[in-house]
């Protein structure tokens, strides 16, 4: 055991590595580091959502699974929950810089040819479901919450958008391991995330708007397509600067691309929200990520993408903080107000008109019935845009001096979207993972390489032949230099 090798020495560093980050920040902070500061709730979570992933990973679930339970059981334990307590600013923040290296992993990975091939199934997939799914909801929450149409519609977008938090690293985690590779299908639910999540914040806007009639209708109708237009435009300019900036025969070319690559896209994100047009900085992060990585591999990166590791690593970093915050923005009391029963009825219904539209949105693509049905599962969770707006209809309410009736409308709302987290987020994700291995075909190449594993049988023949006229050469002539 001495010196201490393996596992052993691996969690000692760790364990040291831990105490002395902590004694760092408590030395440079003080009582920000000690229980109740937001550097020690940050260290507690992180580090507690590392160890519920090892337990997890023992099973058949994903690890942010663990992460995701870790983080709702520190925010709604007592006692722990205050000494763990993290500013909701802090937490937003860094919620949304994670959500960042995610998008432009994602998108510098995407394969050209694969999101060609499925463009407008893309499409299909990030409008038809959600709409089927908002006027649903809508339909119900008027009739059974006895919601005005125009809050009916509120919380019908409020629950709309699918998580690309859980969503796109799942579908990396599916391409990685081979499953779906072949027909793009991780490209397509990837692709369609974001357009999704345009839509569904978008229509959250308009509702929300008129509701309390903040601004010209003619604005928020078209505030949506704005979104999509301005964040595809900055997406495709911005990437193609990536080719030419820095220089490709730069000394440090990855990490300055890295470096760019990744403050470009917490500049679109948090820039497009401060000018009010939050959905175009995730779409634009993902379009500049995906055009840079066609530059990236057509001018000297094609036989080998040293980006995709680095970013990777980067994901272990920021993932214990996007799950563990999503977790830790679910509090029970949320639940304690509103009509929980009818809430339930609300976000079951417009799962199953969700769920059925989905799988009848796959059709014209050729996939099979177990494709459609992975499609269908991944379509489920739901975690980033309900944290983040769910709260946003009653903060607006008690800003606006509104009724107690208003007021009453926005709490069940923010109560129905801290159930569909609970409820779709750990669900989907754990569907995702254990049934691509049982609904996917594995192919065992990335979505780059699809295309050029195709073989000549006339070219193979060649080849051989010259392989044993070599061979023959070199038993009839010692010198030669086969």
């Amino acid at each position: 055991m001495c010196p201490i090798h393996g596992k052993v020495a691996m969690w000692v560093t760790k364990i040291i590595g831990a105490i002395a980050i902590w004694g760092t920040f408590w030395a440079l902070t003080g009582e920000q580091a000690l229980p109740g500061g937001n550097f020690f709730g940050l260290l507690v979570l992180i580090y507690a959502c590392v160890l519920a992933a090892a337990f997890v990973e023992l099973t058949p679930f994903p690890s942010l699974l663990g992460m995701l339970l870790v983080g709702f059981c520190l925010r709604n334990a007592p006692v722990i929950d205050e000494a763990t307590k993290i500013d909701k600013t802090w937490a937003s923040t860094l919620r949304t810089i994670a959500l960042v290296v995610i998008l432009v992993r994602a998108g510098s990975g995407l394969d050209p040819k694969a999101l060609k091939k499925v463009k407008w199934m893309a499409l299909r997939l990030a409008f038809v479901p959600s709409i089927a799914e908002a006027v649903s909801v809508a339909v119900l929450a008027h009739y059974t919450l006895d919601f005005p149409w125009i809050w009916a519609f509120i919380i019908g977008f409020t629950l709309s958008a699918v998580s690309p938090a859980v969503v796109v690293p799942s579908m990396i985690g599916v391409q990685e391991r081979g499953y779906g590779v072949a027909e793009g299908i991780p490209t397509l639910c990837i692709a369609a995330c974001s357009l999704n999540d345009v839509f569904a914040i978008s229509g959250f806007g308009v509702m929300l708007g008129i509701a309390f009639s903040n601004a010209d209708l003619v604005y928020n109708i078209f505030h949506g397509p704005l979104e999509i237009v301005l964040g595809i435009l900055f997406g495709v300019v911005v990437g193609v600067i990536n080719w030419y900036i820095p220089n490709k025969n730069s000394k440090n070319l990855l990490m300055y691309r890295l470096i760019l690559i990744l403050s470009l896209g917490m500049l679109a994100t948090f820039g497009f929200r401060v000018v009010k047009f939050p959905g175009a900085g995730a779409l634009g992060t993902l379009t500049m990520a995906f055009v840079a990585g066609i530059g990236w591999r057509a001018r000297g990166w094609e036989d080998h993408y040293p980006i995709k590791p680095a970013l990777a690593k980067c994901w272990q970093v920021f993932q214990p903080l996007l799950f563990g915050l999503i977790g830790n923005a679910v509090s029970i009391e949320n639940l304690q107000s509103g009509n929980v029963g009818l809430g339930m009825l609300t976000l079951f219904v417009g799962l199953v008109f969700r769920l059925i539209v989905t799988f009848f949105s796959a059709y014209g693509m050729n996939f099979s019935f177990r494709e459609k049905l992975f499609l269908t599962v991944s379509w489920l969770p739901k975690a980033t845009v309900q944290a983040a707006i769910g709260p946003v209809a009653l903060d607006t309410a008690r800003a606006k001096g509104a009724s107690d009736e208003i007021i009453d409308f926005a709490t069940n709302i923010l109560t129905i979207a801290v159930l569909s987290i609970l409820i779709t987020a750990p669900i989907g994700a754990a569907g995702i993972a254990t049934t691509a291995p049982l609904l996917l075909k594995k192919s065992g190449i990335d979505d780059t390489e699809v295309s050029e594993d195709i073989h000549d049988p006339m070219e193979e023949k060649e080849k051989k032949d010259e392989l044993s006229n070599a061979l023959i050469t070199s038993k009839t002539d010692p010198d030669s230099n086969c």
